[in-house]
């Protein structure tokens, strides 16, 4: 996940230079003059205006809306986990939420407003604080106490995420930016659950089960933001766990910066 991340960082620097260079293009004009070969070097940006854009339908392969915050569990309204729950206590400042789309169909209504439903991927990663074990192929979600001390412990999970947005923005200033509110709902299919931890008996060991995460998560999201830089918050209402009683009212909330917006 280090790598992905350092990857998709990179990626989004290299873009965000480009396009900067992009905005200021340098063009030479080489001539003749009294005094024999004169050059003429000046910057040219590009200061039009796109606001008026033809409604129509259109798709493409992408990498936007990168998301990347933190995650917070809700335990039946309250955000201190329940007795039956606290084997799930995790260190908020290191559980976080990444994502991102990958491809998006959009329609657009006007230049202020355009839908679109996309597809991409999500992971919610809690950094425990418990020394447990999240034990594979159960009835329900089972842990049992570790004998180790675990620098890290981390349960996660990964879905196929597909938000379908509703668009505003508005008129776009002197520098052809808008600010975009953008709002819908998302739904979530689960790909794999998965635990990591390192300790110095074991070294670095990691075990892929789907650990009763729902197979189908869904909620509402918000973006705001304007050029490439946002926020995002999402919630989703049903329960982060299925055929597992205890964690009955148990949900996932994500907050934090969305860049490529």
């Amino acid at each position: 996940m280090k790598r992905l991340l350092f990857t998709i960082i990179i990626s989004t620097l290299t873009i965000g230079a480009f396009a900067q260079a992009d905005s200021a293009k340098t063009k030479m004009r080489i001539g003749l003059d009294d005094n024999g070969v004169s050059f003429d070097t000046k910057y040219k940006r590009d200061t039009a205006r796109h606001e008026s854009k033809e409604p129509g339908f259109s798709w493409d392969i992408t990498f936007s809306r990168f998301d990347l915050g933190l995650t917070t569990l809700i335990d039946n309204g309250s955000t201190t986990l329940s007795p039956q729950n606290q084997f799930l206590r995790y260190r908020s400042w290191k559980s976080s939420n990444v994502g991102f789309d990958v491809i998006q169909f959009k329609y657009r209504f006007s230049s202020s407003f355009r839908i679109y439903l996309s597809g991409g991927f999500d992971w919610t990663l809690l950094r425990l604080r418990e020394n447990v074990n999240i034990l594979e192929n159960q009835p329900v979600l089972t842990y049992t106490q570790a004998n180790v001390d675990y620098s890290k412990n981390r349960f996660s999970s990964s879905y196929l995420r597909i938000p379908l947005s509703f668009d505003f923005r508005t008129r776009e200033n002197a520098n052809g930016d808008s600010w975009h509110f953008v709002f819908g709902p998302e739904g979530g299919i689960l790909l794999d659950g998965m635990v990591k931890q390192i300790s110095p008996e074991f070294g670095k060991v990691h075990f892929d089960n789907n650990y009763h995460f729902t197979k189908f998560r869904y909620g509402p999201f918000l973006r705001v933001g304007q050029g490439d830089f946002g926020i995002f918050a999402k919630y989703y209402v049903n329960n982060m766990f299925e055929d597992s009683p205890a964690q009955d009212g148990l949900r996932n909330f994500a907050f934090g910066f969305t860049l490529l917006f």
